[in-house]
């Protein structure tokens, strides 16, 4: 905490009282950002991203005249508290309520801009960075530097994601953005980390093959984490039937236990990102329908509240750090210098992103027959720049790379804070700001509403519909629409129709009846409501089945 008002009270020092005003303001702040982005619901142009990141601006502003020109915000941007506390409920919820369908109908692709993708930008934006700014005396900067402001600006910001494009309304490229985007940043971080673990003196092919095959690794045992802590959470709800006796017992394990996959995944230097999006995902596939119908109801709007709290406080925090007057104190003397090397950052930004969205939807086409499954080139366009925008990842990355405990001393690593700070303000603010307009004028409606297929009307994000029995893209229509594979050709020729009718049967036969999902319903023999629930659900199932 670092804004003193120099006062306190009898209770309290100075240093805690200081504390307890920065947070109280804070929290004031967060109030005003939903107030004001609930007013501004209807603008075609504004987001609660950016209002936050407005807000967060304008606040830096006041606290810098009240401080006279000392400091600019409330709290010290701190890493840990990015990837330990904020990050973790954005990306389970969004696992959480993600059209599982539309996600893995499009896995392949989404892996290959997630993974490729994100190699081929690093590369770009690492050359790039090499060859330029090592003509620009920006002080001292090493190979490894170099190398991970390719990996800082190759991590899009999935966070924005979330608030610029509409599932409902753009399912197909909220599906691949926002996928993409989660791979992206486990990639991006993958990549990070390694930079700092390899010896870049002796860099040679076997060192890119050990990177390839770490990330790999990664991918794998991070996903089976995932999918492992909800399977126990499904498992241990359906066979203690938490709800006999309190559902706040099983909303608890919940929350829990999908916070303790995060944690394990650090523990374990594995990518917590991935493990609890996948963990949200087994989530919603099998412990959400083995709870009471009370917490459906609560944990849906639980999960769902505390990722908007999050994503509100990470860019009223961006925001309010931006104007960190000991980091531009550094570059007062060479502002250009720092507006140069922003400006050449977006440029590698747009070259590494097109570089991979463009040939790598062509070849994503080429393994599709239908013709509506294949990525348009109005939609490749959006992909490419709904993609654009950095955010608190790059932040976090540039901070643990060119700082110490958020405080920097050398002047390239000044330089490239301040060019972070601002790529990431342009980019969120400007695109952002153009994303909404974008798609408006690249997908009309009509065109729009023809692709918008629910493809999970029990997810939680649409709960009440298999109650009242009227979903629009049940069970029973699944089953109906993926035919029975005949051949191994049938198999090269829609790989995701025959993937998917033989999970079903898998999922039916051995999975359900051990984790629950879809069609357990715990209910008490003695209450009248909850045996007409269980009846009219059961009874939806068997429809689904025969």
């Amino acid at each position: 905490m670092v804004f003193d008002l120099g006062f306190s009270t009898p209770g309290l020092g100075t240093s805690e009282y200081s504390s307890v005003v920065s947070i109280n303001l804070f929290v004031a702040l967060l109030c005003a950002c939903i107030v004001i982005g609930h007013l501004l619901e209807e603008n075609r142009w504004m987001n609660e991203s950016i209002t936050a990141l407005v807000i967060g601006l304008c606040t830096g502003v006041v606290i810098l005249l009240i401080s006279k020109g000392t400091n600019s915000h409330l709290l010290v941007f701190s890493e840990d508290l990015f990837f330990i506390y904020l990050l973790p409920p954005i990306i389970f919820n969004a696992g959480f309520q993600v059209k599982k369908k539309q996600f893995f109908r499009n896995f392949i692709t989404i892996m290959l801009f997630g993974a490729v993708g994100t190699l081929i930008s690093f590369t770009i934006i690492s050359f790039g960075a090499t060859k330029i700014f090592k003509n620009m005396n920006l002080g001292y900067l090493e190979l490894g530097d170099y190398l991970a402001i390719g990996s800082i600006f190759s991590a899009t910001d999935s966070v924005c994601t979330l608030q610029v494009l509409n599932q409902d309304q753009t399912p197909l490229l909220y599906s691949l953005v926002f996928g993409e985007g989660v791979v992206n940043d486990a990639t991006s971080v993958v990549i990070f980390n390694a930079i700092q673990d390899i010896d870049l003196s002796q860099i040679t092919t076997a060192v890119a093959f050990q990177l390839i095959g770490k990330f790999i690794y990664l991918f794998i045992t991070s996903t089976v984490l995932g999918a492992g802590a909800g399977l126990l959470s499904a498992y241990i709800i359906k066979k203690l039937y938490f709800g006999r006796h309190s559902t706040d017992r099983e909303v608890a394990i919940m929350i829990l236990m999908a916070y303790l996959s995060y944690m394990l995944a650090e523990l374990f230097y594995l990518s917590g990102i991935l493990t609890v999006f996948f963990c949200g995902i087994v989530m919603s596939h099998y412990t959400w329908h083995n709870v009471t119908e009370k917490s459906r109801v609560t944990t849906k709007h639980t999960f769902a509240t505390m990722s908007f709290i999050a994503e509100l406080f990470i860019f009223l925090y961006v925001g309010m750090d931006a104007l960190d007057i000991e980091k531009w104190s550094f570059v007062k003397d060479r502002p250009g210098t720092s507006v140069e090397v922003s400006a050449i950052l977006l440029g590698f930004i747009l070259v590494g992103r097109a570089a991979f969205v463009f040939p790598l939807s062509f070849l994503s086409n080429l393994t599709k027959k239908a013709q509506h499954e294949k990525i348009a080139f109005r939609e490749q366009v959006l992909i490419w720049w709904a993609g654009l925008m950095r955010g608190a990842v790059s932040m976090a990355l540039a901070y643990n790379q060119f700082t110490s405990k958020g405080h920097t001393t050398e002047l390239g690593n000044a330089i490239m804070i301040t060019s972070t700070i601002t790529v990431v303000l342009f980019s969120t603010m400007v695109f952002g700001l153009i994303t909404q307009p974008l798609v408006r004028l690249l997908l009309p409606a009509p065109k729009t509403m023809n692709r918008m297929i629910s493809s999970e009307p029990t997810s939680p994000k649409s709960f009440i519909v298999p109650l009242l029995g009227n979903g629009q893209d049940s069970e029973m229509d699944l089953s109906q629409n993926v035919p029975r594979p005949t051949s191994l050709r049938m198999l090269l020729s829609t790989p995701s129709h025959t993937v998917h009718y033989y999970w079903r049967k898998f999922d039916n036969a051995f999975m359900r009846p051990v984790f629950g999902g879809r069609g357990f319903v715990p209910f008490n023999p003695g209450s009248p409501t909850d045996q007409s629930v269980h009846q009219s659900q059961h009874h939806l199932v068997d429809e689904g089945t025969n």
